[in-house]
């Protein structure tokens, strides 16, 4: 089975495209003429590391899919680290002792960088930890396992062949979502309080969706990619997955080498929302349209201007279009010497899409990231008056890992999956997923875009609707 170029076009351009609690110290009310109260801290991390250990290890749940690199002795170690300093009333900031897992995708000193791919796990260890890993390390986070992914990343449904596709914790026979697939179950399966994925076209924002947490993807100039495993240099970004807004906005903060700030949700009454129509709400199933008349509805009464309208840079295909042809142009450039030597051990379904990049010319290549810089200021412009712009982050429920199996079936659903979130990576936009209220039936996603560099602002107004949906 071959993949023409115009389906694989518009695959590659959607392509492209913990609790708060635990995260956050609060103090106790301080009578009058009192001493300044000690603030409440969270359970010792030696404690719920091992509740964590426990998950992972649990022959019933989906910790050997989920976790393809366990860290039990050296989490054990940083975690009593962190309770001993928090007897003396030391941090080292609000991730202090905070259990992390880490995508396969991101550099461990001294082991290979597996990318989920079999042909990598004997591949020469890494010298030094990616720069993020070094930095959650110098914040007192307990790094607690590596989690699976697609390899190379090559797909939004989180399946893998070699290692295994965790279960979705709604529903075990249906997709995680990708492709930080291990990063989203880890989190909802309580294996850690905030996982580290990347985002490329949708990667910690799809899978966040489908699993019910919370995915965010920063502007890609914010957070350094040394160290991760690329897959493409244009819009590769570094993205947490949490239970909560806070959770994340501490974790981007660390990475970020920005001072974590208290993050008090904006005042919602006035602000200004753009419900994208066209493309982002076309064939939505029934139950992400029903769950967005809820959340729109929600949001009018709390005052927010909410308008509705087609972006006609996001109706147009062109740019999935030249989304693709970027990244899997830089896909197959990363990858070529590996499928050369290794094409047959490695997932055909990824095979297929990566090497898709291999006929792209150099002079289309240049054409279409010129005009994507266009593009970039041209969506830039358009959202200037706009706080965020607002569609379900996947147009689908998670669909069964049975039906995915189909190749042409797997390529339908991809589409899909990856169309809204591509959106962000491609016009170079910072968003953020939030999950909608269940009361029953799967999860599904809220997404809010906003402006590149507008991260903090977006975070304190995703903290807004967190509550407003949480009440």
């Amino acid at each position: 089975m071959t993949l023409g170029r115009r389906t694989f076009l518009q695959f590659a351009g959607a392509a492209a495209a913990v609790s708060a609690g635990a995260a956050t110290l609060v103090a106790t009310p301080t009578p009058v003429h009192a001493q300044a109260p000690t603030p409440i801290r969270p359970r010792p991390a030696r404690d719920r590391l091992e509740e964590a250990l426990g998950r992972i290890a649990n022959p019933n749940g989906e910790g050997e899919r989920t976790c393809l690199t366990v860290y039990a002795e050296t989490a054990r170690i940083a975690a009593d680290a962190a309770d001993t300093r928090a007897r003396a009333g030391l941090s080292l900031g609000p991730l202090d002792g905070m259990i992390v897992s880490i995508k396969d995708w991101f550099d461990v000193a001294g082991e290979p960088t597996r990318a989920g791919s079999k042909v990598l796990a004997n591949a020469a260890p890494a010298a030094a930890d990616a720069v993020v890993v070094r930095r959650l390390r110098a914040a007192g986070t307990v790094i607690v396992a590596k989690t699976n992914m697609p390899e190379f990343a090559a797909s939004g449904l989180g399946l893998n062949p070699h290692y295994g596709t965790p279960g979705n914790p709604a529903d075990r026979s249906r997709i995680p979502g990708g492709s930080s697939s291990g990063a989203a179950v880890a989190v909802a399966d309580d294996m850690c309080e905030i996982a580290i994925g990347s985002d490329a076209g949708g990667s910690a924002r799809i899978p966040a969706a489908l699993c019910g947490i919370v995915g965010f993807k920063p502007s890609k100039r914010r957070i350094p990619t040394e160290g991760m495993f690329p897959f493409s240099y244009t819009v590769d970004s570094v993205g947490p997955l949490a239970r909560s807004v806070a959770a994340c906005a501490n974790a981007d903060a660390v990475m970020a080498a920005e001072e974590a700030q208290p993050l008090a949700p904006a005042p919602l009454d006035g602000l200004r929302f753009a419900i994208a129509e066209g493309l982002p709400l076309r064939d939505l199933d029934v139950t992400v349209t029903a769950k967005l008349s809820d959340a729109t509805n929600e949001l009018d009464r709390a005052g927010v201007h909410l308008t509705r309208g087609v972006f006609p840079l996001l109706d147009d295909m062109a740019y999935f279009n030249a989304g693709g042809t970027i990244v899997f142009t830089e896909a197959y450039s990363v990858h070529r010497q590996l499928l050369a030597l290794h094409g047959a051990e490695v997932d055909p379904y990824v095979r297929r899409l990566i090497e898709g990049g291999r006929d792209v010319s150099g002079a289309d290549y240049i054409v279409v990231t010129r005009e994507r810089a266009a593009k970039v200021r041209a969506m830039d412009a358009r959202l200037a008056g706009l706080d965020a712009l607002v569609m379900p982050t996947v147009a689908i429920v998670a669909p069964t890992i049975a039906e995915c199996r189909d190749p042409e079936v797997a390529l339908a659903r991809d589409l899909l999956v990856l169309r809204n979130t591509a959106i962000a990576n491609y016009f170079d936009l910072c968003a953020i997923s939030l999950p909608l209220p269940r009361r029953g039936g799967l999860p599904v996603g809220l997404m809010l875009v906003a402006r590149n560099g507008r991260d903090r602002k977006l975070l304190h107004i995703a903290a807004a609707v967190e509550r407003l949906f949480a009440g």
